[in-house]
């Protein structure tokens, strides 16, 4: 979700230099710091191959220090700086959930108000669930759906936000309302359906006015359609096929209240100002200190699993607030948040506590903003230092050769000599998933293809595995995504009745679909 600047002259260099160790000195960080921070950052940003990144620190109600580092695209060379926007995804949603708290405060909506009551045609799959659910659930990720069930509806697809909610009643959930954490971009949409049903202003009209004004976050928009020609912006990129690449600005207006803000690290400071300040911001009041409380109270907790207690042995709780993750580290409160969105990453970490606020974005796909914002706040909480650039990159080693492994043994386990039970034409036809909408399974050249019609870029050749079972090669688009299956289900008659499509990956759950054949 997020991501520089030069002058000309060195002696302008090293007096921007010497002003921004000063101001860090009255806060925390000395010179000396000041130069270990950027020396870790240029050297974590080229070992992760980030094009560009930027941060901002604020202390004490002071942004101490900003800055950009690298190019804001691959091949060209301008500059990031802390005025370059990035997406920042979700990082979006505390936005959200302090639209909610507004309006809370006005009075004109409850967080334990039920969704229907301001959503009539909200609809979840379960009817008991649908009558109780609260606007607080849908902020807090207790809905009882699975961890980014759902977005296949909306990832590049044609439907508007309407319709994506209302295809989520057709998604099954995994537990039951508010007994586990699952993270859900589809109820923070429902959250800014209820912010605009509530206000009369689409939750796009309605931040602009209330948040980003107020906080003169001018340049700060809500749909890459805003985007206009010569602005400070960064360019998405993502690595595929092992190379690093540029891709398309991902339009995700059906998902905005979710992840839809693009900003710059500077305007985000303002935020952070106004979020340390309990909102509060130079004076005025945007939000109560109520609400505030409310957002960053525990909501729904999550598990810590024993890599990660090993990881971070002071980190004894992890929880959900309302559009705010939350844990202890070294005695203190952390309030934080992660957001990825095709091409671009972001973290930002609040340490109510210290007054103490980071930001970081970056323009690729990698760990680097976390491990970015960690390293400052481990620099002004005095903490042993540590290479979290070099533990990730580690991990990402691990992670590369369990997948080799996986691929064997899936290779190891194709029964070979085998052929479909059908001649290829029996295959194609129409499949149809309540939740997502049409699949057609076609036949070009001899080959299988299916085109997932919502989504006009993801269309997926087709190879045979073994018995009515394909090998899935999705063709190049925005993700990347790898390698998956598709399995043709017969009838007591032998023709082809379902198809299940599984393409692993972190992000997507296809096996959701549910897809039958209608034609």
């Amino acid at each position: 979700m997020i991501r520089h600047r030069r002058f000309s002259i060195a002696a302008f260099v090293v007096l921007s230099i010497l002003s921004v160790s000063l101001v860090s000195a009255q806060h925390g960080l000395s010179g000396p710091q000041i130069r270990q921070l950027e020396a870790y950052i240029e050297k974590a940003r080229r070992d992760w191959n980030v094009p560009g990144c930027a941060i901002t620190i604020v202390k004490n109600d002071t942004i101490v220090f900003e800055k950009g580092y690298g190019i804001r695209e691959l091949g060209k060379p301008a500059p990031v700086d802390e005025h370059t926007v990035f997406a920042i995804a979700s990082c979006s949603k505390a936005f959200t959930a302090a639209a909610v708290g507004i309006l809370v405060d006005e009075g004109k909506l409850k967080w334990d108000g039920r969704v229907a009551e301001y959503l009539p045609d909200f609809q979840m799959y379960d009817p008991w669930v649908t009558r109780e659910m609260q606007v607080r659930d849908l902020l807090s990720h207790r809905s009882g759906l699975a961890t980014f069930g759902a977005d296949l509806v909306w990832y590049w697809t044609t439907y508007d936000q309407k319709e994506v909610l209302r295809r989520v009643r057709y998604l099954k959930p995994r537990t039951s309302l508010r007994t586990e954490y699952g993270y859900q971009n589809v109820m923070f949409l429902a959250a800014g359906e209820v912010v605009a049903a509530v206000s009369g202003k689409s939750w796009n009209e309605f931040v602009k006015e209330r948040i980003f004004l107020p906080l003169g976050m001018t340049t700060t928009i809500t749909s890459v359609r805003d985007i206009k020609p010569g602005d400070n912006i960064a360019t998405p990129h993502n690595e595929y096929e092992g190379k690093l690449r540029v891709i398309q600005h991902f339009d995700n207006d059906n998902m905005a209240p979710a992840g839809g803000i693009i900003t710059s690290v500077h305007e985000m400071a303002q935020w952070i100002r106004l979020q340390l300040g309990r909102g509060m911001y130079q004076g005025k009041k945007i939000f109560s200190e109520s609400a505030c409380r409310t957002m960053w109270s525990p909501h729904m907790y999550q598990t810590i699993s024993p890599r990660a207690e090993q990881r971070e042995p002071t980190t004894h709780f992890r929880a959900y607030g309302l559009g705010w993750g939350m844990y202890d580290y070294h005695g203190r409160k952390v309030l934080s948040h992660g957001g990825g969105i095709d091409g671009m990453t972001s973290r930002i970490m609040l340490v109510p506590e210290e007054n103490l606020g980071v930001m970081v974005v970056t323009n690729s796909e990698s760990p680097l903003s976390g491990t970015l914002a960690q390293k400052a706040v481990d620099l002004f909480l005095g903490l042993p230092d540590r290479d979290l650039s070099a533990e990730a990159l580690r991990m990402r080693e691990e992670a590369e050769k369990t997948s080799k492994t996986r691929e064997k043994a899936i290779e190891d386990a194709r029964v070979k000599g085998t052929k479909p039970s059908l001649a290829m034409e029996s295959y194609a036809g129409t499949y149809l998933s309540d939740l997502y909408g049409e699949l057609r399974v076609s036949l070009e050249n001899g080959k299988l293809v299916i085109t997932f019609v919502p989504t006009k870029d993801l269309v997926a050749d087709l190879d045979h595995w073994h018995f009515d079972t394909f090998r899935v090669s999705v063709r190049p688009m925005n993700y990347p995504f790898g390698k998956g299956f598709a399995t043709f289900k017969l009838d007591a008659r032998g023709a082809v009745e379902q198809l299940e499509v599984d393409i692993p990956n972190p992000d997507f759950d296809f096996k959701e679909l549910e897809l039958k054949k209608v034609k």
